[in-house]
């Protein structure tokens, strides 16, 4: 089947930096897991019933009360840099 992923359009989207090799890599492994999916679409999974859960766990999750929040002083006590009141962190470059 083999089908070519374009990883440099990929790494791309995802903000990646990848050399040569990576690429190759990347791109073997991306294209297999594509044949791989193409071969799971050719089953007949006319009558498999859809499910979302196949532990047969029913809701393990806590209610939804409110608790005791932090303060902001407790909040920013571990805090590596912090500044009138509020977290320091390196600046987000955004674009290309």
């Amino acid at each position: 089947m083999s089908n070519k992923v374009d990883v440099e359009h990929l790494a791309k989207l995802a903000k990646l930096e990848v050399n040569q090799e990576e690429k190759e890599k990347l791109a073997d492994q991306l294209e297999k897991t594509v044949d791989y999916i193409e071969i799971l679409e050719e089953l007949d999974t006319k009558r498999v019933k859809p499910s979302f859960q196949v532990t047969g766990q029913s809701n393990i999750s806590r209610k939804d009360e409110p608790e005791k929040c932090l303060n902001q002083e407790e909040a920013l006590a571990n805090a590596p840099k912090k500044s009138n009141g509020y977290f320091v962190v390196p600046r987000i470059k955004w674009g290309d």
